[in-house]
């Protein structure tokens, strides 16, 4: 004799109404707290989705995921290459160099080439002044740097995605050339 299944816990092999509605949502209420790339959202929701609706199977939660992240790009909640602009100009501001930006991008889920499109402007010399700065390296130094110092502070920029070239001439400016750069 089979047993009666319980309704509640089966879970349709398309998303019901409401689950779509969920997915709108909660992708809205994401976008409102932070900025996000398509990947970032489609995969919190998938994540949810498996979490919140009990027996969902992993195609199901994709699909919620996909109608979330499709509803937002529609209605130009969600766009890749505004994220990246928006990014690109805070960690180039904050003394990042093109390779860290790039390679925080890419884990971000933002495709390849637009990463190479908006990284067209940058200037890593303009950064790595922005990073001597906040470091005070270089021209910014406060005493006189002997030569572990200058080493200490020539590895911080290959550390952080520096070329040596670029490094090595913002170690070497002198403070009335910092004018005539900016």
């Amino acid at each position: 004799m089979e047993e009666p299944s319980d309704p509640k816990s089966e879970v349709p092999a398309a998303p019901t109404p409401r689950m779509l509605a969920w997915a709108k949502n909660s992708s809205l209420y994401r976008l409102n707290r932070r900025m996000m790339t398509e990947h970032e959202l489609f995969e919190a929701l998938r994540r949810k989705a498996l979490t919140k609706f009990e027996g969902l199977e992993e195609e199901q939660a994709r699909l919620l995921a996909r109608h979330g992240v499709d509803f937002c790009k529609e209605h130009g909640f969600l766009n890749d290459r505004v994220y990246a602009e928006v990014k690109i100009g805070s960690a180039t501001r904050s003394g990042r160099s093109r390779r860290r930006i790039a390679r925080d991008l890419g884990l971000k889920g933002v495709a390849r080439p637009l990463i190479d499109e908006a990284l067209e402007e940058v200037d890593d010399l303009k950064s790595a002044i922005a990073f001597a700065r906040k470091r005070a390296f270089g021209p910014f130094r406060k005493v006189e740097a002997d030569e572990k110092r200058r080493m200490k502070e020539f590895a911080a920029f290959a550390r952080n995605g520096f070329s040596a070239s670029v490094a090595r001439r913002v170690l070497e400016l002198r403070e009335d050339e910092l004018d005539a750069l900016d």
